[in-house]
């Protein structure tokens, strides 16, 4: 019976960030979406074989019965910019609910939500509470910040506002910024609101968009249904995390952060009923997606935490279970416990020497040198990358979240 060894986990520890560098000249860096979100370009590879193409072209690269996964978690507007009496900005990003935890729940609620926040220009926040206007149908209210406790690299901060009716989330739009990435050098700009969402974007919770799914269209969609493709959503909300760089020699020392996942039982069921290859669109998806099968595992194995994956806990688990029985396991425990909703968190990292489970290919952009993203890529179609990604600086590719488009298939 084939386990994971030890041995596989101590070597992907060991690998060395240094190795996964390339010269990205800040030119190359897309600091706006292209006018039409289908009509960037896209790299085929596939069988070591590198071709191009532009994005609208993508179904003819996918063949009917596939299964493609999207993630349509939404972007939140997660910066909120206050100013004190005395000028100081004091700019707090939204990270996770606290109270209530539960996305949703935090977003409904009305009067009150206290989050876990990242806070710009602290040392002029030592106490006090935070106030800012918004107007509502001409009438002016109030959303106040009061800072309650210090946390691991963040802060816990109360929101409270004085409309009896409006509910946080609806205070975040009268309120905030959508979090555009930092590497874009540049303010949050009103083109931003649509065009740094999916077009499938449902339920709120990410400060950062699952990038990969940009480059959709209404249009694309017709022709993928129209060749037989199948697609199926999940849920993860993109932490802020996504954008940490790897700070540590090793990746072993590197501590990932962690994502909340949402998927229903009728979509745990259809991949594993899918007819062919399985495709994940984002690099989101295909964290989710693995996340999952481990998750099963540890139902199978007799876990106690089966809806927590830790960052190696995927190079020491046995690997000998098909999705099926992985999955299956996932739709037995959400039985048991009378849940609608498998809610999750995970911290896997993805590295060369990871066995994927479910994934055949993969839809994904251009990603930052010495990221956990770009091992990813790597862990997928190996030394390869160096190839695509010579390729696409060679031909005027457009890098990272609003940048060009690849069509990865493992091999």
């Amino acid at each position: 019976m084939e386990t994971n060894t030890g041995n596989l986990k101590s070597e992907t520890k060991e690998i060395q960030i240094a190795e996964y560098t390339y010269d990205l000249p800040d030119c190359r860096i897309a600091k706006h979406p292209l006018q039409n979100r289908d009509v960037s370009k896209l790299l085929v590879y596939r069988g070591g074989e590198i071709k191009e193409r532009v994005f609208d072209q993508l179904p003819l690269e996918i063949a009917s019965g596939t299964k493609m996964v999207f993630n349509n978690t939404k972007v939140i507007q997660a910066r909120l910019i206050f100013h004190k009496d005395t000028g100081a900005r004091v700019e707090i990003f939204c990270l996770e609910p606290l109270s209530p935890a539960d996305y949703n729940l935090a977003f409904q609620a009305k009067g009150q939500s206290t989050w876990k926040c990242i806070v710009g220009n602290l040392r002029k926040w030592k106490s006090g509470i935070l106030k800012m206007p918004f107007f509502v149908d001409g009438q002016e209210f109030v959303l106040q910040a009061e800072r309650i406790n210090q946390l691991d690299g963040a802060q816990e901060v109360e929101f409270s506002w004085n409309h009896p009716e409006l509910c946080f989330s609806e205070v975040l739009e009268q309120t905030g910024k959508i979090p555009i990435p930092p590497y874009l050098n540049r303010d949050t700009e009103e083109g931003d609101l649509l065009r740094y969402q999916t077009v499938y974007s449902k339920y709120e919770g990410s400060v950062a968009a699952p990038t990969a799914g940009l480059h959709f269209t209404n249009e694309v969609f017709a022709e993928l249904d129209g060749k037989g493709v199948e697609r199926e959503e999940l849920t993860l909300h993109v932490g802020a995390g996504t954008f940490k760089p790897v700070k540590s020699e090793q990746i072993g020392d590197h501590e990932m952060h962690t994502e909340h996942i949402q998927v229903t039982r009728e979509s745990l069921m259809s991949i594993v009923n899918a007819k062919g290859q399985i495709i994940a669109v984002g690099t989101t998806s295909v964290r989710t997606l693995e996340s999952l099968y481990w998750m099963g595992v540890k139902l199978l194995t007799n876990s106690e935490e089966p809806a927590l994956l830790k960052q190696w806990e995927a190079y020491q688990l046995p690997n000998h279970y098909s999705i099926k029985e992985s999955f299956e396991a996932i739709c037995s425990y959400m039985d048991k416990k009378e849940l609608s909703l498998f809610n999750a968190a995970t911290q896997i990292i993805i590295a060369p020497g990871y066995d994927f489970k479910v994934i055949s290919g993969l839809v994904t952009n251009f990603h930052q040198p010495q990221s956990t993203l770009l091992l990813l890529i790597s862990a997928l179609v190996g030394e390869r990358w160096r190839e695509i990604y010579n390729y696409a600086l060679e031909n005027d590719f457009r890098f990272l979240s609003y940048g060009d488009s690849s069509l990865l298939m493992k091999g």
